[in-house]
């Protein structure tokens, strides 16, 4: 099996330790690829190529029209080999294969929607106190951007920050997760292909310990931008100090799925399902907590355990399937043992709990989706993210207690709320602590609109013009048309 290689500075190369890393296929535990164990090292010549490309190599002086175009060529050289790209990430990471090629098609209309919004009319004009002066402003490119992402949505969460920081006209080290990093090798493949010039676009694969670190901590980074938990994101926080680089963390939730009498219950019901299992629930923005009016309780959790039990599990490339193993052996430990913490704690297990090791599933990272009532606000699977197939519900009477439920945890990503009257579903999502809401929907991503959150749910926004934003700096400019000395030390 060949060894995946790094690209960096135009050249695709080793580790320069020579080390490699399996990938594993958590359908099945096999070993699907082999690639190169980046090290620090790695990474301090890929940000040296990144800041020659910018400041020496004139791609910091690139047209926004120039940019545009080579976004659409990457953007159709995704859509041509949707099919191989889809198989990769479905291969990685487990998930099924329609939401792999779902993504796929998502990352080439961000990349569209970038090279459309970077041509068009951008900064001020602005009338000062002086008529003699005249007052702009303008975006310009920050430098060089240290890109990293999770390993749940490999491809999305890259394109989500390459697309605005090559759009705005930075330069690039991307740090794909180590356990899934085959997308992102096939994904940078493509960019060469569209004319991407050296050293602009480089790929570094390896630990956050070392290869991440160092894109925190160097002084010739600009800006880092990280998907991932909180720990690490405080970790990026401390390290981007030493320069005072811009930063963007967008850090998971434990997000909210209010559900109250008067809404259509099918909806309802339909929408606690994806908003929970879409994804083995390793989604930042899972509704893992679902806060049902106390009326309707009884009757939503019964007809959610029964949506639940008909989810159809299995290997993500098999027809059919919406629900694949979780990443890897060691989550599903950890998940497993929430699912324990929870049963400690007092809850009710309504449905799952449980690895699936039926015939076919015993070398997978299979859990079957678990539904825990009977909790508590204080119990640690209600504060805590569990990023897999497991949703606590919590009852609540009336609008106040609902709201204070919902607020109740240090996250503050996403929430959504089911109900027929429009009135209630403003009062109420006005008082929720959340960056991203839906109103009779959950979960729906739409590349014109800000993705961040509230609280320990991170810094910053992507996606929409506020992502494009994070990527530039602004800059005053005044100009003298009366040009003459100031006279200020001689009458």
């Amino acid at each position: 099996m060949s060894v995946k290689k790094m690209l960096i500075d135009g050249e695709w190369v080793l580790s320069s330790s020579q080390e490699t890393r399996d990938i594993i296929n958590p359908a099945d535990g096999s070993v699907i690829a082999t690639v190169a164990e980046g090290t620090s090292e790695d990474a301090k010549k890929a940000i040296q190529a990144a800041k020659k490309a910018f400041y020496e190599g004139g791609w910091g002086e690139t047209s926004a029209y120039d940019r545009a175009s080579l976004l659409r060529s990457f953007a159709d050289e995704l859509e041509a080999n949707v099919d191989e790209i889809a198989k990769l990430e479905t291969l990685n990471t487990g998930k099924a294969l329609i939401e792999s090629e779902y993504d796929v098609y998502d990352s080439a209309n961000i990349l569209r929607y970038y090279a459309g919004i970077v041509t068009q009319p951008s900064g001020q004009t602005y009338t000062l106190n002086d008529p003699a002066v005249q007052g702009i402003t303008v975006r310009e490119p920050i430098g060089v951007c240290g890109l990293i992402v999770a390993w749940n949505f490999p491809i999305s969460l890259a394109i989500w920050k390459i697309a605005p920081a090559l759009a705005a006209g930075n330069t690039i080290v991307f740090k794909p997760s180590e356990i899934t990093p085959l997308s992102a090798v096939k994904m940078f493949e493509l960019m060469e292909k569209a004319g991407y010039p050296k050293g602009v676009i480089n790929l570094v694969m390896g630990p956050g310990a070392t290869v991440g670190n160092e894109l925190a901590e160097s002084h010739d980074v600009d800006k880092v931008a990280f998907t991932g938990g909180i720990v690490t994101g405080r970790k990026i926080m401390q390290a981007a100090s030493g320069n005072v680089k811009g930063i963007t963390l967008e850090l998971g939730g434990k997000s909210p799925n209010i559900i109250f009498a008067d809404a259509d219950f099918d909806t309802a019901v339909d929408y606690g399902l994806y908003g929970m299992f879409y994804n083995q629930g390793e989604v930042c923005s899972a509704g893992s907590r679902i806060l049902v009016e106390d009326t309707i309780y009884d009757k939503y959790l019964e007809a959610l355990v029964e949506g639940a039990m008909k989810i159809k599990i299995g290997n993500g490339l098999d027809e059919g399937v919406k629900m694949g193993p979780v990443i890897s052996k060691d989550h599903m430990n950890k998940v497993l043992n929430y699912i324990k913490i929870g049963k400690e704690e007092g809850a009710t297990v309504a449905c799952g709990g449980y690895r699936i090791m039926d015939s076919g599933y015993e070398k997978g990272f299979f859990i079957a989706p678990t539904i825990f009532t009977d909790t508590k606000p204080d119990m640690r699977i209600v504060q805590e993210e569990i990023f897999g197939p497991v949703v606590v519900l919590q009852k609540f009477h009336g609008e106040e207690e609902a709201v204070k439920l919902a607020n109740d945890t240090t996250y503050g990503l996403a929430a959504g709320i089911f109900t027929s009257d429009n009135g209630k579903a403003l009062r109420v999502i006005k008082k929720v602590r959340a960056g991203i809401t839906w109103v009779n929907t959950y979960g729906p991503v739409y590349p014109e609109a800000p993705w961040g959150g509230y609280k320990q749910s991170g810094i910053g926004r992507e996606l929409g013009t506020y992502g494009l934003d994070d990527f530039t700096e602004v800059k005053q400019i005044n100009i003298n048309t009366n040009v003459g000395p100031t006279q200020w030390f001689h009458e």
